[in-house]
């Protein structure tokens, strides 16, 4: 029992469940938001009653149109709200502490570059690759 108590206890899990928690909240207001305003907005450009009986030829599309534009305005919350202020916060803290940002990593391309670099040194200057 005390292991278990240790585990529910750890930061990961206790933000894990906040997060879901808040994630839940804030996907019923947007769900509300679409509903109330993007929905009406749209199924009058479909000229239809409501966004879920709009048709574009045999396709209900107004079902998708509405979850795309919520996966949008919850994404771009997400980024804008919570992601871009945490690395902001995160690079401020870290130059406050004298770390250089990280250098860019070496990408494939790069290490091909190298490698075709170091055969090219190695059969000498006659041959061509």
């Amino acid at each position: 029992m005390e292991g278990f108590k240790k585990f529910l206890m750890q930061g990961n899990v206790v933000e894990l469940a906040v997060a879901v928690v808040v994630g839940t909240a804030f996907t019923a207001i947007i769900g509300a938001f679409t509903e109330a305003i993007i929905n009406p907005l749209l199924a009058e450009a479909f000229n239809a009653d409501e966004l879920a009986s709009a048709e574009v030829g045999i396709f209900k599309i107004g079902l998708l149109i509405a979850a795309i534009i919520n996966f949008i305005i919850i994404a771009a919350v997400v980024y804008f709200v919570l992601v871009l202020p945490m690395a902001k916060m995160k690079e401020r803290h870290d130059l406050r502490k004298g770390i250089s940002p990280e250098e860019p990593a070496e990408t494939d391309v790069d290490i091909l570059h190298d490698i075709r670099d170091l055969l090219r040194a190695q059969s000498g200057p006659a041959q061509r690759l």
